[in-house]
């Protein structure tokens, strides 16, 4: 598919021919007399709290308002550690008949047996955002995601060259099991260590997943180190929460700090100078190729098992650039503020 910042075809597949749609296949509900029946695709996030959620819902119901003939079914925990939560979430709606589910998986192998429970039961389903200990084209139909490896190294390389090779660097995880902060982790870590003169300083503290846990791991790790030149944290809660916790500190801005994910908090304090830099992904495009996606899966078309929606640096030097601007403020409100 298409990287970040290519016009209208950004979000990757290109446009489906309405026609297809309009043949219609295996809806479970219908319009009128003589009207094809209506896919109903549900898309289950990590959590509905966070900037990052919204733009998912936005980019999905874009895909919905493209495609016509499709309802986006928007279902997801509150928070992003409830696996149970989300476990019952997909088997309630396997229940309920959905033609495909769009899910971004909240454990890498806890949603597996969902999965395919869904896919035994004839619903196609489509992995966004963090991946899934499966197989791709049997367990489910295709993986649309960040490169989330590459986003670590981007900030792992970063950094590095802010601090000219040297100094120590704070590593604040975000949780156990969700596979795509750990890829992250994992790139940036993996990056880092291309500069022998940098120490990587108590790598293995999690946040927890809301902004009150991050800020409080982030008091304690400040607490511990308070000598470290650099900071790195893998989403957005996690990086809201060491900010809070840098400004309570008075230290916003003296240490070199890099995040990833945005929200309009973050990026004014990108613009303010309080972050040197956040990784920012493409969430309109993943919640958008994956409901088009599954659509396509179910008219028949051959879709790819791997579809990356991009990474890019934001820096308080290029957030204005119009391909990063986008990226870090979405226009969520026409489709959310309906």
């Amino acid at each position: 598919m298409r990287g970040v910042g290519s016009g209208k075809g950004r979000f990757g597949l290109g446009i489906l021919a309405v026609s297809l749609l309009v043949a219609g296949c295996g809806g479970s509900e219908s319009g009128g007399a003589g009207e094809p029946e209506r896919l109903r695709i549900a898309v289950v996030p990590k959590g509905t709290s966070h900037d990052f959620w919204k733009s998912i819902h936005a980019g999905a119901l874009r895909a919905e308002e493209e495609l016509g003939n499709v309802e986006v079914i928007y279902r997801g925990p509150e928070r992003e550690d409830n696996r149970d939560q989300q476990i019952s979430l997909v088997q309630n709606l396997v229940s309920s008949g959905v033609d495909a589910i769009v899910l971004a998986p909240l454990d890498e192998h806890a949603l597996v047996p969902s999965v395919r429970l869904a896919t035994q039961s004839g619903i196609p389903v489509v992995v966004i955002d963090s991946g899934l200990a499966a197989e791709a084209g049997t367990d489910y139909v295709s993986y649309v995601a960040t490169d989330n490896v590459e986003g670590g190294r981007i900030a792992g390389r970063q950094m590095g060259e802010l601090l000219e090779g040297r100094g120590r660097v704070l590593l604040l995880r975000h949780a156990e099991g969700s596979e795509s902060t750990m890829r992250r982790e994992e790139g940036f870590v993996e990056a880092l260590a291309t500069f022998p003169d940098i120490e990587l300083v108590d790598p293995q503290r999690y946040s927890g997943v809301t902004t009150a846990t991050a800020q409080a791991a982030a008091e304690s790790l400040l607490t511990i180190h308070d000598d470290v030149d650099g900071i790195f944290c893998a989403n957005e809660s996690s990086t809201f929460g060491m900010l809070l916790a840098l400004r309570s500190r008075g230290l916003a801005g003296e240490i070199r700090f890099i995040g990833f994910d945005a929200n309009e908090s973050l990026v004014a304090a990108l613009a303010e100078g309080e972050l040197a830099g956040l990784v920012v992904q493409n969430p309109m495009g993943m919640g958008y190729e994956g409901v088009r996606t599954a659509v396509a899966h179910l008219q028949g078309t051959p879709v790819d098992l791997r579809q990356d929606t991009g990474v890019r640096l934001a820096t308080r030097d290029n957030m204005d650039d119009p391909e990063v601007a986008e990226l870090l403020t979405p226009d969520l409100a026409r489709y959310l503020e309906q």
